[in-house]
């Protein structure tokens, strides 16, 4: 495999030690190819780290659908708990969001949904497979997750149960009782909720996606850690060049979340790309007041879920540049809310921020390059990267080796957008 100190070959290389590319080298793997998986930080520390580890079978619906042009006129004072944006972001990027608006007409959500609803379900088997076989099923929580409405919004909780009864998602509507049941330890705020109970969720998706890693290892694919600072044709391959180093590759998945279009602008793509930044905190649990499952707080615009080390309460969405500094200001806003209905005590680590990558039609690319052969593309999984992240590495891998996927790809296909 070596050719020099620093130069290593494989059949595949996988960019990005995320969710996704850990997946799609796993997945890779299990075909019989080699692969070497590369990041500049250890597996699942960025992005994939920080999201509220929900295994969601009823996320099907996009993020721009028509309900958004009500709630728009809410948003304009940017103080909401739902959704700040920079206005010279907004200004540079019109473009996308007049494109991403585009897509929030009724013909445009039912083959988005229908798209989501096969990448997930294919999704979620092979989570609930591969969590046991990585050898930490006590990670896995099938206790579903409940979104909950402090107002009597019965209308919009059977609205969403109906939407997800279509698609043969089942959930349950719950009154205020029903909740209490559900979840004894938490302050009877809420008067509606719908459990989605085909929903599982994990105490740490850091370390479950660390968990995956570890198989990637254990079947022979090797883990680099070192920057990536290009990425070349080299024949009918590709170089791929490190901090420390090249590997040499007929195939290069590029599964970099938030930082893939920074490889592929030399390469002339121009992914339509913005960055939803999400916050979280976690805080010290009451031991003897548990939460039992994720809750989705509608009105507050908030998740609190029981993790590993503690209660981790994520915010909103930030519509601004990538790089922009830290705003906690709607991290602020929901943890007291938060802390109002769950007991817990003091943060045990500091605020996180991450960035979630999202098209002008929250889906996903998955798929080879318009342009280049042996470059496949997996990245811009919006809120949903964890839920879907082994189902789009399987994908890929099912394309290198030019076979089918488990579902239908094409609403995914790159040559959409590039």
């Amino acid at each position: 495999m070596a050719a020099g100190t620093n130069e290593q070959a494989a059949d595949v290389v996988v960019l990005g030690a995320g969710i996704v590319g850990v997946s799609a080298a796993y997945a890779i793997r299990e075909r019989g190819l080699s692969v070497i998986l590369v990041d500049r930080r250890p597996p699942g520390e960025e992005t994939s780290h920080g999201n509220a580890g929900i295994l969601s079978s009823g996320s099907i619906l996009p993020l721009n659908k028509p309900s958004l042009f009500k709630t728009l006129p809410s948003y304009l004072t940017n103080q909401s708990a739902a959704l700040r944006w920079s206005p010279s972001w907004t200004i540079r990027n019109v473009d996308w969001v007049l494109r991403f608006l585009a897509n929030a007409v009724d013909a445009r959500v039912k083959p988005r949904a229908t798209a989501l609803h096969g990448l997930i379900g294919a999704s979620l088997k092979l989570h609930r497979d591969w969590i046991a076989r990585a050898g930490v099923p006590e990670r896995i929580r099938e206790t579903g997750w409940l979104k909950v409405w402090r107002s009597e919004a019965v209308a919009a909780a059977r609205a969403e149960h109906d939407v997800l009864a279509d698609y043969g998602i089942k959930s349950e509507l719950l009154d205020r009782q029903a909740i209490s049941a559900l979840e004894p330890n938490i302050v009877p705020s809420y008067a509606v909720g719908l459990l989605h109970s085909q929903t599982a969720s994990v105490d740490s998706p850091g370390n479950v996606t660390k968990a995956y890693a570890r198989m990637v290892a254990g079947s022979g694919g090797l883990l680099r850690q070192s920057d990536i600072n290009a990425l070349v044709t080299d024949g009918d391959g590709w170089r791929v060049v490190l901090g420390d180093g090249v590997i040499r590759a007929r195939h290069v998945v590029v599964a970099l979340g938030p930082w893939s279009p920074d490889i592929l602008k030399p390469l002339g793509y121009k992914v339509p790309m913005a960055f939803e930044r999400g916050y979280h905190q976690e805080f010290r649990p009451n031991p003897a007041r548990k939460l039992q499952r994720p809750i989705h707080d509608a009105e507050g615009s908030f998740v609190m879920t029981p993790m590993e080390n503690g209660i981790r309460v994520t915010s909103g969405v930030e519509l601004t540049d990538r790089d922009a500094p830290s705003n906690f200001a709607q991290l602020t806003q929901v943890v007291p809310l938060a802390h109002a209905v769950a007991e817990f005590g003091e943060a045990v680590a500091a605020p996180w921020r991450g960035a979630r990558p999202t098209l002008p039609d929250s889906l996903p690319i998955i798929g080879p390059a318009p342009r280049h052969s042996g470059l496949w593309f997996a990245f811009g999984h919006q809120h949903i990267g964890f839920t879907t992240g082994p189902a789009t590495g399987a994908a890929v891998a099912a394309m290198i080796a030019q076979d089918r996927p488990s579902f239908d790809a094409s609403a995914f296909a790159p040559s959409r957008y590039l």
